[in-house]
């Protein structure tokens, strides 16, 4: 996302336009549910060619805001990303494991059927094992963040999940008895997160190059900027067009979903939020902190889940809820850091 004013009226208004295009999936699916089987089987080693598109569309903008010469800046302010880091590594997703079979092996366990249950823990676990990378700036910019230091905590992030991705997936999904294909995690994360990653540096080096201060840098992520938000909205409509039928025959499942995932978002961002005070750490940092924490790369989730479970799977319908419960979640988590910013110390360094 683009650092100065990376909403714009799609963004501004994106809770709206996730619902508007829920609906339209779902309508559209059960409407015609032969054309969404037909765009269903377009696909190869279990990667669908039309929703990679897709996705590929939303990563790459994001991609080339990340800035890897910010990290020369990391050894002077470590808490921030100290905080963000254990959060997002070593705490978040095995709290979402838990909570995942807290709730459908034992809470729901009358409600859901047990195959199915595993399909959801699996999504779950997907979104809580990757950190968002995506909207990572706009809830940095919403909280008046230090917009360099969000770069760098991007940064490291990424580098980090390119490697630990797909280990720390395999082994909590093997801790639901999910038997995980190793070759499809690791294409999911080379196409996912490696190449759009690359290409996104290909392309900022190339245009930071040809005027050397960053304007044409910032112009071509401007013009782009739209058409990420209209990959996630596609996106969108496509996974509730080919989850509508199960939805539609259990509007309960979203509900079911939605409990551990929003007590997992909040839940998250408190802890992080309070060590952050606790530690003494600047606003304009810990709020970032706590936000990037607390939010998830749910394109990449998305296509996990596609790529392992099938696009009709519980665990694609997990990570489609992802989506739908994230929006809001952030933006009164973002309200209420914007509210609690003075009771941080502004003078507070690290």
């Amino acid at each position: 996302m683009s650092e100065q004013s990376p909403l714009g009226v799609f963004g501004r208004y994106l809770s709206l336009w996730v619902g508007l295009c829920i609906l339209t999936g779902l309508g559209l699916g059960n409407a015609f549910p032969s054309l969404f089987q037909v765009v269903a089987d377009l696909e190869y080693a279990n990667v669908n060619f039309i929703v990679a598109v897709f996705i590929w569309v939303m990563i790459y903008p994001m991609m080339t805001q990340v800035d890897f010469s910010s990290l020369k800046d990391l050894g002077r302010r470590p808490r921030g990303l100290c905080i963000t880091l254990v959060v997002n590594w070593l705490i978040k997703p095995f709290s979402m494991a838990a909570l995942g079979i807290l709730f459908f092996e034992h809470v729901f366990a009358g409600v859901v059927e047990p195959h199915t249950a595993k399909e959801y823990i699996a999504g779950m676990i997907l979104l809580g094992v990757a950190p968002c990378t995506a909207m990572v700036f706009v809830w940095s910019q919403l909280t008046r963040g230090d917009a360099g230091y969000t770069l760098v905590q991007v940064s490291i992030n990424d580098l980090i999940m390119v490697f630990a991705f797909a280990p720390i997936a395999a082994f909590l999904l093997g801790l639901t008895d999910i038997v995980v294909p190793w070759e499809t995690l690791l294409l999911s994360v080379v196409l996912y997160v490696v190449i759009p990653l690359v290409a996104g540096y290909i392309t900022r080096h190339t245009l930071i190059k040809r005027d050397g201060n960053g304007d044409t840098l910032k112009r071509f992520a401007n013009h782009l900027e739209p058409y990420s938000i209209i990959g996630l909205l596609a996106t969108v409509v496509l996974l509730f067009g080919f989850q509508a039928q199960t939805i539609l025959d259990q509007p309960l499942v979203i509900g079911l979903i939605a409990v551990p995932l929003l007590i997992q978002s909040y839940g998250i961002f408190f802890f992080a939020y309070g060590w952050s005070y606790l530690w003494n750490v600047p606003h304009n940092i810990a709020a970032p902190a706590a936000l990037i924490g607390t939010s998830n790369f749910f394109e990449l989730a998305v296509a996990v889940a596609i790529s392992l479970f099938g696009l009709h799977s519980g665990a694609a319908l997990a990570t489609v809820v992802g989506v739908l419960v994230e929006v809001p979640v952030m933006l009164s988590l973002v309200a209420f850091a914007n509210r609690t910013r003075v009771y941080f110390l502004q003078t507070a360094h690290q």
